[in-house]
């Protein structure tokens, strides 16, 4: 991958400022389906709650990924309400850099969720391997998931958990947001709930208060940082320590990052 300019740099940014996407066109909504209309594969990924599989329609070989989740094991963590509300609302997203959920069915003992395959998987992978992306990785990056956020802003959508483990690449190398279970649909964009990953919460959330689409705009400064770097600005080994960074907005640029990326995140 070719490394950019400062200018260039400047350019994508600036661009991405000036300009935001259209909205795609809401695709036509998927046949109900059933655990035998798929062909299932090797497993490509497993969380705490669900495992997601390599799968292939029987009838046209389109190939897709399937998250299984345990009905038994959402019940027993009372995430009922966040399993109904990650559904609804990846069945309203259409953007080219939101991984696409294209249909859901279950059974007596599981969910299913057909998703758009990520051809390359995490985002997370390649950082931890590479230690670091150059500039013009992460500003294309950083550029990508601002216009996912800008739409998900638009349809008044929240997403609360942006880290490196929920972006992913796909076929075309392009970012695709996902998981989508601590996000929440608010039409008057204030929350109070506590939620996310602590490396990469806003002060309003370390310390409680009411928060907005702010928070989203928070953490891509940290991923910005953390594609550059190789490791979050406020990640300490003690827990206490990384809030009270958080709460002061204490961090420091070590000398690869630029200047142009030090206002940016800044």
């Amino acid at each position: 991958m070719e490394v950019a300019t400062r200018g260039q740099i400047t350019y994508v940014l600036v661009d991405y400022m000036m300009n935001c996407f259209s909205i795609p066109e809401t695709a036509e909504p998927p046949r109900l389906c059933v655990l035998s209309d798929f062909d299932i594969g090797r497993q490509l990924g497993r969380g705490k709650f669900g495992t997601v599989f390599l799968a292939k329609t029987r009838e046209t070989g389109f190939l897709c990924a399937i998250k299984v989740i345990f009905k038994k094991q959402i019940v027993k963590n009372g995430l009922e309400h966040q399993i109904r509300r990650e559904v609804e609302i990846m069945s309203h997203l259409q953007h080219p850099n939101i991984l696409q959920m294209y249909t859901y069915f279950h059974d007596h003992k599981r969910i299913y969720l057909v998703l758009e395959l990520a051809y390359y998987g995490q985002m997370y992978s390649d950082l931890r391997r590479l230690g670091r992306f150059n500039d013009w990785r992460a500003a294309t990056y950083v550029y990508q998931l601002c216009d996912a956020l800008i739409y998900c802003h638009r349809m008044k959508v929240i997403h609360r958990d942006i880290k490196p483990e929920n972006l992913l690449i796909g076929f075309n190398h392009e970012l695709k947001l996902s998981d989508f279970g601590w996000s929440v649909h608010a039409p008057s964009l204030r929350r109070r709930t506590i939620c996310g990953t602590l490396d990469y919460l806003a002060p309003e959330m370390v310390t409680g208060k009411g928060h907005d689409e702010r928070v989203d705009h928070w953490t891509v400064g940290i991923l910005c940082y953390e594609m550059l770097c190789g490791h979050p600005p406020f990640e300490h080994q003690e827990t206490n320590d990384t809030y009270s960074c958080i709460k002061a907005v204490k961090y420091t640029f070590p000398s690869i990052i630029c200047s142009l990326a030090q206002d940016l995140i800044s």
